[in-house]
């Protein structure tokens, strides 16, 4: 296989893994905060199992490579720390109690707008907007924010699937737990989370260009949010010790696997693509998460498809080929004015 393709190809599978990762994670989540797993102590022993699972590779190979700690990269790792593991986590997982899975990764589709409009205020994403490929990205962009709103604000008629189909006289599992839902305030706890996770982005960016070892970064993120966390929830959960408690159930299955894969490898690999593709290109296959989630419910949960999620998830891959395609028309252009300054006379 030509090593060039594999080169170009390996980011995209990259993101593509994670997000199937990331949708494993919110079925998982999601069964054990219905059977009344905490929000505040999953985000405490997710980071603690990142942080424990991270910390040896990040001895062993960034031991001679770790740049030196400075005052204003430890002040950026805290308030990373804050954004992510602990507003962006809690207020998600709080916003999942209130919604189903679909739901809830439907609304994390507003996180790639949001990290494109920073981004590009910010130039750390360059639009050319005199360009086809410009302004596919921007098409790109909101045709993926839209879809996720189709998918959920448009019903339509149900999609009968042979595993969704429930007997006439029994409830199915969206009228069982409907009592206990509250869609517009976990929407509103998912927004300002989505917010937050990509102000977490574009700062997860900025500090990897003076603190270039990514294992090192991830560990220190993931232990930071674990300490701030713990005092976030003695604060909230004051003489609760209850939900401190480990068994072995589903909760602990969340707490390990988000953990391992949604903390320690998702930072790790988010960090090292970034730093080649930028934050928008990490947040653009968000939506996929959904559409994985949408699937999986259907199985698992039993939540039934509709026209509306059908609609709005070609919706979603329709955006999403036009933020690839831009981005690749990016990259070409950056590589064809490097090759040509390289040859100019006055090159170094």
């Amino acid at each position: 296989m030509d090593p060039k393709f594999v080169k170009k190809v390996k980011p995209y599978l990259a993101i593509v893994f994670m997000q199937f990762g990331y949708a494993g994670f919110a079925i998982i989540a999601k069964t054990a905060l219905d059977q009344g797993m905490s929000s505040y102590t999953l985000s405490i022993y997710r980071n603690a199992i990142a942080t424990f699972v991270v910390a040896p590779f990040a001895l062993l190979l960034e031991g001679k490579i770790r740049p030196r700690m400075t005052v204003s990269v430890l002040w950026k790792i805290v308030l990373l720390a804050f954004l992510e593991p602990v507003i962006d986590q809690n207020l998600y997982y709080m916003g999942m109690k209130h919604t189903t899975a679909t739901f809830s990764t439907a609304m994390c589709n507003i996180l790639p707008a949001i990290t494109f409009l920073l981004a590009w205020a910010l130039r750390l994403e360059k639009v050319n907007v005199r360009r086809a490929h410009g302004y596919a990205k921007i098409l790109g962009t909101f045709a993926t924010l839209g879809g996720a709103m189709i998918m959920t604000l448009v019903q339509g008629s149900i999609i009968g699937l042979p595993w969704t189909k429930i007997e006439p006289n029994s409830e199915s599992a969206d009228d069982v737990i409907i009592t206990t839902q509250d869609p517009v305030k976990g929407a509103l706890m998912i927004t300002v989370g989505c917010f937050c996770c990509s102000i977490f982005y574009i700062l997860q960016a900025i500090t990897m260009k003076s603190y270039a070892a990514p294992l090192s970064l991830t560990c220190l993120i993931c232990m930071a949010g674990m300490l701030q966390g713990i005092v976030l929830t003695l604060a909230v959960e004051r003489g609760n010790f209850s939900i401190w408690s480990i068994g072995w159930d589903t909760k602990l299955l969340a707490y390990t696997y988000s953990g391992i894969i949604c903390s320690g490898v998702s930072y790790y690999v988010s960090g090292i693509v970034m730093k080649e593709k930028g934050p928008v290109f990490v947040t653009s296959f968000n939506p996929l998460n959904m559409v994985i989630v949408a699937v999986l419910s259907s199985f698992i949960f039993a939540e039934q498809l509709n026209i509306g999620k059908v609609i709005g998830a070609t919706v979603i891959v329709f955006g999403l080929y036009l933020v690839i395609w831009g981005k690749m028309k990016d990259q070409r252009e950056t590589a064809i004015i490097d090759q040509e300054t390289n040859h100019s006379p006055n090159g170094v």
